[in-house]
């Protein structure tokens, strides 16, 4: 190594600044990103997309809000560049192009979904900034309307594929769904992926598993609603889960690498699973390697939210504290490492952000003991 390699480098002002700029930026879309979720959440975003150039004051009887706070959440919608503005009309208009990511009946999305996320950090950041002081962790109960955000979420991602996309992963699965197979939904949260498919396929049998009673709750209210017999919902702890070969089909949405042991977990749902049992497993697909998400969809963003909820929620349970970005190699090694004779992964172009895994329990020869499986 020269001596002119170990000499400090010279300040860069000119670098600086850029960086500085960058941060600005950052900090200016932090606050339209902020202001996405009021507009999510208030059916703004939703109410203006359904009209033409129009108002702030039509926009505000329309959703039924105050015209002077919606007044200024359009300024933000207007410098932040998501929505247009005419100051000869004093009128505001959200493109069909920007409308396809922001609302309810948007064909790419609801983006303003994760939008909730950041409003979500802000309102346990005493709670975070604590464990970062002790390494304690937090319970699921300290973080408000989180599983309604991921019900959301849920319902996007999964459940509006389920049928056309998602359950044809696994050849045959949707037959034996038809004829009637015991299902079991691992972290259900609120359940909607499991009502749709009690919904679909009425001969089969479905249970749903949560630690949270309130989304249970919510759960088994929706069931009701619904008028199905072959579903029920339970609040329990998946930690040393063990009941043996009673499930066909088994899941999980976006529920493993925050419990407090993934690996005996998967090893439980695999032992739940009657031989030729399918398990789809849905979890996010980041790699485990940092290095790999740099350019990973808004890897910032799940990133944050492994360092709010997904990491303190683990450690809290005396977990290990995977976090969000455990990675897909890491579940691919747990998935093969519980036994699974094969075990598939895919990526669905509707959801960039997720891995899907199908996994397959070998199935019993004829002439094996009831106590025997055949792995290849």
């Amino acid at each position: 190594m020269s001596l002119a390699a170990l000499e400090p480098r010279a300040f860069d002002q000119e670098r600086a600044e850029s960086f500085m700029t960058r941060i600005g930026q950052i900090l200016d879309a932090g606050a339209v990103a902020n202001m996405l979720s009021i507009g999510h959440q208030t059916g703004l975003l939703d109410v203006i997309a359904e009209l033409p150039r129009t108002t702030s004051d039509d926009i505000a009887e329309k959703a039924g809000l105050s015209e002077r706070y919606v007044r200024e959440w359009l300024a933000v919608m207007v410098t932040g560049r998501i929505v247009h503005y005419d100051p000869a009309g004093r009128t505001y208009h959200l493109p069909d192009e920007h409308a396809a990511c922001l609302t309810h009946a948007g064909a790419l999305g609801n983006m303003a979904v994760y939008a909730q996320h950041l409003a979500l950090m802000g309102k346990v950041e005493d709670q975070v900034l604590a464990c970062f002081r002790t390494g304690s962790g937090l319970s699921y109960g300290d973080y408000p309307c989180f599983h309604e955000v991921m019900a959301e979420d849920s319902s996007q991602t999964v459940t509006a594929k389920l049928f056309e996309t998602i359950l044809p992963l696994a050849e045959g699965l949707i037959e034996r769904l038809e004829a009637g197979i015991d299902v079991m939904d691992a972290g259900c949260a609120r359940g909607h992926a499991l009502i749709a498919m009690a919904e679909r396929f009425p001969q089969s049998r479905f249970v749903g598993y949560d630690l949270c009673a309130d989304a249970i709750d919510f759960a088994n209210a929706a069931a009701t609603a619904a008028g199905l017999r072959n579903i029920r919902f339970e609040a329990r702890d998946l930690t040393g889960y063990d009941e043996n070969e009673r499930f066909d089909f088994v899941t999980s949405f976006d529920a493993v690498h925050d419990q407090k042991d993934p690996q005996a977990l998967i090893e439980g749902l695999y032992g739940s699973l009657k031989p030729g049992g399918i398990y789809l497993m849905q979890d996010i697909g980041g790699s485990a390697k940092l290095e790999n998400n740099v350019d990973f969809p808004m890897a910032s963003l799940l990133y944050a939210v492994s360092c709010v909820h997904c990491t303190p929620v683990s450690l809290g349970q005396g977990g290990t504290g995977l976090g969000t970005m455990w990675g897909w190699e890491t579940a691919e090694a747990m998935l093969r490492s519980a036994g699974f004779a094969s075990v598939e992964r895919h990526v669905l172009p509707h959801d960039p952000m997720n891995v899907w895994f199908v996994a397959t329990r070998a199935a019993r020869l004829s002439g094996v003991s009831a106590n025997e499986t055949i792995r290849v």
